[in-house]
């Protein structure tokens, strides 16, 4: 048993939902507001800390009914199960995909093995070992206390634990922190010249202990430790979230310093699990639970309400409407608070590298569009930058607004302003601006008649684009759980809609396997000529300047 198949396009709802697009493509969102008073309640949902006002989209209440019959008729509701029971839902790497058990839940075993005990103790490994940095009384190798952490991995390795350690600044403790990613070597040399080797620790996170890129930054770290310490001392100053025990210890990590992984664990979603280790040295450990406790919320939300009153189910929806119907290419992720500007990178990871396919679960070529191109700033950087094009732009982009009611400073001169162009964008998006009012606001300001008229098609506004407003009480632990998730929920979705396989990553290998041959030609000076032209001619302009 694995995820229902079924082509979207062959349900009565895809052909009903074809038939309403015809009908309401080309309606204004501002004509329902006036004709439904009730259009805001009617379309927003609130659950405990978060509200999501949806009123401001291109749909009705007839949309939103159809829309919850394909999922219906797609089994979402029987996927959503499967999911969280267990089932090998990951079938061309016939595995499980259980980040959602490393927040809770039910016991469940996976190939015939109790998961509940494994997660339970290395819970408590990231506790004591976040435990012993905070308190001082983990030592470096001349007795002083670490007093920063610096993780290296890459992907699902670095972007999760990154950004939710950006997003919680609040909560920091005095441990400071560095992510060593890229492989590039000016980047980690820059690190390193930041840090001091008595009293820095190295995690180094990946699952195979043969990755590229981290191994590459891991070995320079090392080396750059080993100018001043032993090998022995490594052992203080390296720790590990891997499998791959015999590479570890060949490396110098002791094995008691070895933090586990699961391969029912993706990596764009295992910020859960030992990759979080980074977060819980440098946020303390009771936040990080506080973090797994909002995101086990928003499971239990997800699983249990009915699609109708379901935020990530509704929002992915929402998504599939705009993405194969108005054929929007795009989606813009907005948040109005500047500790969330890592929070666009780690979801263009999530639900690009999931939901960038064009095979379906049966194997066969898709004729319909799937995965959207997810990108967004921090509002109000974000209106300075790119907002000209959502509002006078040819592109269709939805947009999801998130913001938050309470700030940490209180401090209402910003806050205030802060959340009027939060509110007053979205409304700006919706009701744009005729020519009618334009025209009159110039005679306002006395502008002449003959510039006037010239000035009119310029200062209009279409308006008519559509937003999600996500409202959040105020950016705890508990709350970025709970924000994450539902975008983790909604990307799942999505995939079940689209019937394809969300949760592998066959098109990150290609470029990986070609990079490796690349590199052996270029550590020996020797071109294959069986490139073509292009590659050939740039690696001859590159070697001859080395």
């Amino acid at each position: 048993m694995g995820l229902p198949t079924t082509n979207p396009t062959t349900t009565k709802s895809w052909t009903e939902l074809q038939r309403h697009f015809e009908i309401i493509q080309a309606e204004e969102m501002k004509v329902w507001f006036r004709e439904n008073p009730k259009r805001a309640k009617e379309l927003s949902i609130e659950i405990e800390d978060v509200y999501l006002d949806y009123s401001k989209n291109r749909i009705t209440k007839e949309t939103m009914s159809i829309l919850y019959s394909l999922a219906e008729e797609v089994g979402l509701k029987t996927a959503i199960e499967a999911q969280f029971k267990g089932v090998q839902i990951n079938k061309t790497e016939e595995r499980s995909v259980l980040h959602t058990a490393l927040r809770g839940g039910e016991e469940l075993e996976v190939n015939g093995i109790p998961i509940h005990k494994e997660i339970t103790d290395s819970l408590s490994k990231i506790k004591a070992f976040s435990s012993k940095i905070h308190s001082g009384k983990w030592k470096g190798y001349t007795g002083k206390p670490i007093d920063t952490v610096v993780n290296i991995g890459i992907g699902g390795s670095d972007l999760g634990p990154k950004m939710v350690v950006d997003a919680l600044l609040y909560y920091k403790s005095s441990i400071k922190s560095h992510f060593i990613s890229n492989v590039d070597g000016d980047h980690v040399h820059h690190i390193l010249q930041q840090l001091d080797p008595e009293t820095t620790l190295f995690i180094v996170v990946s699952k195979s202990f043969t990755t590229q890129e981290t191994l590459a930054n891991a070995e320079t770290a090392r080396a750059w430790f080993l100018e001043g310490a032993a090998e022995k001392d490594i052992a203080k100053h390296f720790v590990a979230v891997s499998t791959n025990m015999k590479a570890i210890k060949t490396f110098g990590i002791a094995t008691e310093n070895t933090f586990p992984l699961w391969d029912w664990v993706g990596g764009r979603f295992s910020l859960w699990s030992s990759v979080g280790l980074s977060i819980a040295c440098v946020l303390g450990y009771d936040h990080f639970e506080q973090l797994l406790e909002g995101a086990f919320s928003m499971d239990e939300h997800f699983r249990k309400a009915s699609f109708e009153d379901n935020i990530p189910v509704t929002l992915a929806l929402i998504s599939v409407w705009y993405n194969n119907f108005f054929n929007s290419e795009t989606e813009a992720i907005i948040p109005y608070n500047q500790a969330l500007n890592s929070l666009v990178p780690y979801l263009q990871q999530a639900i690009m590298e999931s939901n960038g396919k064009h095979i379906d679960r049966e194997g066969n070529s898709v004729a319909y569009q799937t995965g959207t191109i997810v990108w967004g700033s921090t509002g109000t950087n974000a209106q300075h930058a790119f907002f000209q094009l959502l509002h006078q732009g040819t592109k269709f982009i939805p947009a999801d607004f998130i913001g938050f009611k309470q700030s940490f400073y209180n401090d209402k001169s910003h806050d205030f302003k802060l959340m009027s162009n939060f509110f007053a964008q979205t409304e700006a998006l919706l009701v744009g601006k005729t020519k009618e009012e334009v025209r009159e606001s110039l005679l306002q300001q006395n502008i002449p008649t003959t510039k006037l008229e010239s000035l009119v098609a310029y200062k209009s506004f279409e308006g008519n684009r559509p937003t999600n407003t996500l409202l959040f009480s105020k950016l705890t632990p508990k709350v970025l759980g709970k924000l994450i998730a539902m975008y983790e929920h909604k990307l799942f979705v999505q995939g079940v809609i689209w019937n394809i396989f969300s949760y592998d990553q066959m098109g990150v290998e290609l470029g990986k396997e070609l990079s490796s041959s690349v590199l052996q030609e270029i550590q020996s000076s020797s071109v294959n000529s069986e490139h073509d032209a292009s590659t050939k001619t740039l690696l001859d302009t590159y070697l001859q300047a080395q």
